[in-house]
């Protein structure tokens, strides 16, 4: 016969309150794992209520405060519970307390240095081997994963491998985010049929946190179209004010793909409105995200004081976090820039930043993205042998296994590299199915190969593929882009359009006056001396009127203030 549960201590239902407590955090678990953050917080906040052991309590408050955190937005609620978790047990540290604790440091004032020692100090001290279902670890390595990611530093790494080797078998997410979105440049074919079959998943999936982290983990091998509809329910709770931090970036990962098919004016959209939660929930640390999409696109249409201000606000938050991974973003954004504007050499400077040239470094994934930026700027300032070396690297790590994309840059970056010998690469870049899916890339690869073809004296098909890449840089408003189009047009015989969108008669007194020193041939130490400014002043002018003016070089000066002087 059964046997009842009671005693002195007993409640109504005949469970003791430990019993009890018990029962609430497994509910807890249970609701974050459908999405419902604020129910979980506050089945934790209960249980720790009726947790009679003090260790019991502290950890309950602490497990609260970092699903807060990492789900529901209450970033500002972290210290006051991490504090009452130590007022109820002093000297009792918990996995979940090193995981709020890291993750409040990260959106407050501390740096990746300290949040990673928090972290490993609480991890090492769990008993191995680790259990596969233990949440909490899994949760404290996966905060570890993107702290060790964000410091973007190979040293980091070492006692998160560390860890992750304590497991009889490491919990299958984890084990992909590893390989294919930390180190990618040598992600496994296994790991990334892992992966597609994660993501196959997602359409059955409430999780908002496996949402994200499936989609984080796809990132960077282009898997986010498959991720797209679960991010969108997860950005929509986020606007019912549920599961805020999620959110954040069920915006940014789409907006990421945006970005690369050319929608840009959704990316807008999508960064806008998270950049709007990270500012009303204090979560500057994604914000970086967003600014660098915002940044990049600002780059591709010329508007250089947009892509400083923005990479100017991504360095304030990372340089005292010592977040170097963003400085990888920041370099190439400046780099797309460069590359519209015809600065090959400050564009090469810039991408070897984060990704030096024969070498796709270690755990440096946004490498993968530059390698065709990186080989054009190394071709147009003489370093040949420099961009021959980088599509080695890229071809040995198999870049045209992980993605179609990826494909098509390597092929063309290829083609870029081979000079003015003739070379498949561009025509099998833009023979790969879809190809136009990535309008931006694509655009840049028909006007790579239509300047090949002009000098190869091939004037017909090189108008071709010209006017082709002309077409969708006006569409995208990339005008610094939509200028070499035409240029190029032009030196083949074909009609030059009409810039888009040119603001050239906003210029100011000034600009005008300094386009046109510049358009005489005066360098900017003489047209510095001649106006009483600094030399970075004026270079700083040139760099505001070349997008005005639909220019890419002095060259193009003479004709641009002719042709807007008959306006």
């Amino acid at each position: 016969m059964p046997v009842a549960l009671g005693g002195p201590n007993a409640g109504p239902s005949g469970l003791r309150p430990h019993q009890i407590a018990d029962l609430l955090e497994d509910g807890a678990d249970t609701n974050a794992r459908r999405g419902d953050g604020p129910s979980a917080v506050a089945a934790l906040l209960r249980a720790a209520e009726l947790s009679p052991a003090g260790s019991e309590r502290a950890r309950r408050l602490a497990k609260a405060a970092y699903v807060g955190a990492n789900l529901t937005g209450d970033v500002r609620d972290v210290p006051r519970l991490l504090e009452d978790a130590r007022r109820t047990a002093p000297g009792t540290g918990s996995l979940a307390a090193a995981a709020a604790g890291a993750t409040y440091l990260l959106n407050s004032s501390g740096d990746i240095d300290t949040a990673h020692r928090l972290l490993c100090g609480a991890i090492a001290a769990q008993p191995a081997p680790y259990d596969p279902g233990d949440a909490t670890l899994d949760e404290a390595l996966h905060t570890l994963l993107l702290v060790c990611f964000f410091g973007g530093r190979p040293d980091l790494w070492a006692p998160f491998d560390t860890a992750t080797a304590k497991y009889p078998a490491a919990p299958d997410l984890l084990a992909i985010a590893r390989s294919t979105f930390v180190d990618p440049a040598r992600t496994d074919p296994a790991d990334l049929a892992r992966l597609d079959a994660a993501i196959a998943t997602l359409p059955h999936t409430a999780d908002p946190l496996r949402i994200v982290r499936v989609a984080i983990a796809g990132a960077y091998v282009d898997r986010l179209d498959g991720c797209a509809e679960a991010l969108h329910r997860v950005a929509a709770a986020g606007r019912c004010g549920e599961n805020v931090t999620t959110a954040i970036d069920a915006l940014f990962l789409p907006a990421n793909r945006a970005w690369l098919t050319g929608q840009w004016p959704d990316l807008r959209q999508a960064v806008g409105e998270g950049l709007e939660l990270c500012e009303q929930y204090h979560y500057p640390m994604p914000a970086f995200a967003g600014n660098f999409l915002l940044a990049c696109t600002a780059a591709a249409c010329g508007d250089h004081a947009r892509t400083r201000c923005l990479t100017d606000r991504m360095q304030q938050w990372a340089g005292p976090r010592r977040a170097d991974a963003v400085h990888a973003y920041i370099a190439h954004a400046k780099a797309l820039f460069a590359l519209g504007q015809g600065d090959f050499d400050e564009a090469y400077r810039q991408v070897t930043l984060f990704a030096p040239a024969g070498t796709l470094p270690p755990f440096a994934p946004h490498a993968l993205w530059a390698v065709m930026d990186l080989v054009e700027a190394a071709v147009r300032t003489g370093r040949r042998e420099a961009a021959v070396r980088h599509v080695a690297a890229a071809r040995s790590a198999r870049l045209d296994v992980l993605s179609p994309r990826l494909r098509m840059l390597q092929h063309a970056s290829a083609a870029l590299a081979a000079g003015d010998d003739p070379h498949p690469g561009f025509a099998d870049a833009l023979a790969i199915a879809g190809a136009e899916r990535w309008p931006f890339d694509h655009a840049r690869i028909h006007l790579y190969y239509g300047e090949r073809l002009r000098r190869g004296k091939a004037p017909a098909q090189a108008r071709r593929h010209l006017a082709a890449a002309l077409e969708t840089f006006q569409r995208l408003g990339a005008h610094p882009w939509s200028h070499r189009a035409n240029q190029e047009l032009r030196a083949c015989g074909g009609a030059m359009a009409p810039a888009a969108g040119s603001d050239a008669a906003m210029l100011t007194p000034q600009q005008r006056k300094i386009a046109g020193l510049a358009a005489a041939g005066l360098s900017n130490k003489q047209i510095a001396e001649k106006l009483f400014l600094s030399p970075r002043t004026v270079s700083t002018h040139l760099y505001q009127v070349f997008p005005k003016l639909g220019v890419t070089s002095r060259a193009g000066l003479r004709d641009a203030l002719e042709h807007l002087n008959r306006q």
